[in-house]
């Protein structure tokens, strides 16, 4: 095992190597990327998060897809819409997720940003500026996005923390939103929530980094899992310990901890 400063010197090597813009294109953050608005930018980041799991050209097309469908103005249809709006979105598949859990979430959004200050504001409303971390705005967000007409079959793209999930895709989100470094990634629009507060986004590269480097010793990708990998990571930074979740992705996808 690598001494602490060891460890963080690699970590801070990775970090400056790859949070660059150069990261940005061939990856799910360069979609909301491309918008300028606030509202536009945040909820572009939110849908194409909710579709990033799988291969990655295949998230970036089918993320292209889904705001196509909401003509190129997220924040003007989500706003706007009518009912009748989503009946073009019937169609859209990307693995398990499908037309009806494209329609409630974008129907949510709606309520969210007429009624509860947005995406933000719903993550804001859960999360007090002594909170060790977010996951109450996690929480929060779900409860306000989601309703009683909701399928069932749509619950699980909004991770449930509350019943142990990592939350990976919205941690990565959070961190998208939230972390302000001036380098040209992550977006940091968000300043009701603290870059000290966010978790980790726990996938199989970052897991799998994190595990030979001995930041985590729980074998399950779970919320339990990735409490300890965010505490071990605000060891090393406790100011913005998910920057280091750029570098421990990076590592694990490389392979270069095989062997």
């Amino acid at each position: 095992m690598m001494a602490p400063a060891e460890l963080k010197a690699l970590l801070e090597d990775l970090y400056a190597q790859y949070n660059v813009p150069a990261f940005i294109a061939d990856d799910p953050i360069g979609i909301p990327h491309r918008y300028q608005q606030k509202e536009d930018i945040e909820i572009a980041a939110f849908l194409t998060a909710t579709l990033a799991w799988g291969q990655r050209p295949v998230i970036l097309r089918n993320a292209e897809r889904l705001l196509g469908l909401m003509g190129g103005e997220p924040y003007r249809f989500v706003r706007e819409h009518a009912p009748a709006d989503l009946a073009p979105m019937a169609t859209f598949v990307h693995r398990t997720f499908n037309g009806t859990d494209a329609q409630v979430l974008i129907g949510g959004l709606q309520r969210l940003y007429r009624d509860h200050g947005g995406l933000e504001g719903a993550v804001a409303s859960g999360v007090a500026p002594n909170d060790l971390d977010v996951r109450g705005g996690i929480v929060n967000l779900r409860r306000l996005l989601l309703d009683e007409s909701t399928p069932q079959r749509t619950y699980k793209h909004v991770p449930n923390i509350e019943r142990g999930a990592s939350a990976k895709r919205l941690n990565m989100f959070l961190r998208w939103m939230v972390r302000r470094d001036g380098r040209g990634v992550d977006f940091g629009l968000w300043r009701s929530v603290h870059p000290r507060q966010l978790l980790c986004p726990l996938d199989l590269h970052t897991g799998r980094a994190a595990r030979r480097l001995g930041l985590l010793t729980r074998a399950q990708d779970d919320l339990r899992a990735v409490l300890e990998l965010t505490e071990a990571l605000r060891r090393l930074d406790p100011e913005d310990p998910i920057r280091f979740d750029i570098a421990l992705f990076a590592l694990g996808a490389s392979g270069q901890l095989e062997g």
